[in-house]
């Protein structure tokens, strides 16, 4: 019998799932504010919804041995866009809803092979609103979630924004595989790459000085236009400055610096429009906590009609935010938690008896389930068991 999990699964413990249902409610209090439903997506779904259209690639996904193609999800945004555009295609738009759970996924184990990786997220999806509106939701329903988990300064929260657009207008001088090599190049900040493609100087330069176009969002706007071929005012910008300036009180209220990055695309090809990341200092690197955008095309190809393939959303990844902090009061015991005790003078039924007026009032209050010889004893046991309250059934 194999005594360890599988490479790449997890065994939590008390604290640790303690803490994730803390972190996992105080978000939901969030999104219930904001009139947000909840969902409870299928773990298991056909593989052609989990690979969204050809945006997550297959590699990715957890497959399962079974007569009809299906995987284990790798995320949830698709399966909830599947249930819009089928079971909630009737209800009213917008569509707010929000959903929590594992997910899951393929990578390289260090030793070889393949592991699973394993994960609770929480976010949520808004669907039909085709304008900024939708972006200037999701982005404002983000700072109010995180302002429940307790984020410190020193984490240095930074909102990292992207624009398919923007993306578009930087390979717009490039075609064919040049481009997607460019694509590729500047999304993993590959100087190297660029540096060794078959381009004119000028346009090595040129990509070269987008890579290091990266800062608040004023700056990168005032820098777009020149280096993207003179390009000139595009709509995009406009939409991003609404954007970062209705964010930017929240923003310095919480500490959170917001960073505009033209060549920054995540690793799922799910959005078509904005992009983002949240960043924290974690202890020894950064660490993703947040991630979403919009994904029309998803929408459209979950079969809604042209005039409601609109969706945009946001997962919040709880496993690396409950590292992060430091004060939820998952491993603070109640005040009044109790340890019912009693003596070989007593029994078992009058202990339990005890023990159901502390259930009754509220009070979490657990048995010893022998009799001990003294008070002593017992409140040796009480201290050990994390300091409870002793009630010492002794007739």
């Amino acid at each position: 019998m194999a005594l360890q999990p599988a490479a790449g699964a997890k065994d939590l413990n008390p604290r640790q799932v303690e803490t994730n249902r803390q972190l996992t409610e105080r978000l939901a209090s969030a999104y219930r504010l904001w009139g947000y439903d909840e969902v409870s997506p299928p773990r298991v779904e056909r593989l052609a919804t989990l690979m969204a259209g050809g945006a997550i690639d297959s590699s990715d996904i957890v497959r399962l041995v079974a007569d009809d193609p299906l995987g284990l999800r790798p995320e949830m945004t698709a399966s909830i866009a599947r249930a819009a555009c089928t079971r909630f295609a009737d209800r009213q738009r917008p569509l707010r809803l929000w959903a929590s759970g594992t997910v899951f996924r393929t990578r390289s184990a260090d030793e070889g092979g393949q592991s699973i990786e394993e994960n609770l997220q929480s976010g949520v999806e808004l669907f039909g609103v085709s304008g900024s509106e939708a972006e200037m939701e999701l982005l404002s329903l983000l700072m109010a979630s995180i302002l429940t988990l307790g984020l410190q300064a020193n984490q240095k929260p930074r909102l990292l924004l992207g624009h398919t657009a923007l993306m578009d207008l930087v390979l717009r001088p490039f075609s064919g595989a040049k481009r997607d090599q460019i694509r590729t190049a500047l999304i993993d900040f590959d100087r190297l790459a660029i540096e060794s493609f078959d381009l004119a100087e000028d346009e090595k330069t040129g990509l070269l000085s987008l890579m290091a176009c990266r800062g608040t969002p004023e700056q990168v706007l005032k820098q777009l236009p020149s280096l993207c071929g003179d390009c000139g005012e595009q709509p995009v910008f406009d939409e991003l400055r609404r954007l970062c300036a209705h964010l930017a009180t929240a923003a310095q209220d919480q500490a959170v610096t917001i960073q505009l990055d033209p060549t920054f695309q995540p690793h799922f090809e799910l959005y078509t429009g904005l992009v983002f990341q949240l960043v924290c200092e974690g202890r020894s690197s950064p660490v993703v906590i947040a991630r979403g955008g919009r994904y029309d095309d998803l929408v459209r190809r979950c079969g809604a009609p042209d005039d409601r393939a609109f969706g945009v959303g946001f997962s919040l990844a709880i496993d690396p935010i409950r590292e992060l902090i430091s004060d939820v009061d998952a491993d603070k015991k109640q005040d009044a938690d109790v340890l019912v005790a009693f003596s070989t003078a007593s029994n078992l039924e009058s202990a339990m008896d005890r023990q159901r007026g502390w259930h009754q009032q509220g009070h979490t209050a657990v048995m010893a389930l022998h009799p001990l010889l003294s008070k002593k004893e017992a409140e040796h046991l009480a201290q050990v068991q994390g300091g409870l309250q002793l009630d010492w059934v002794d007739p």
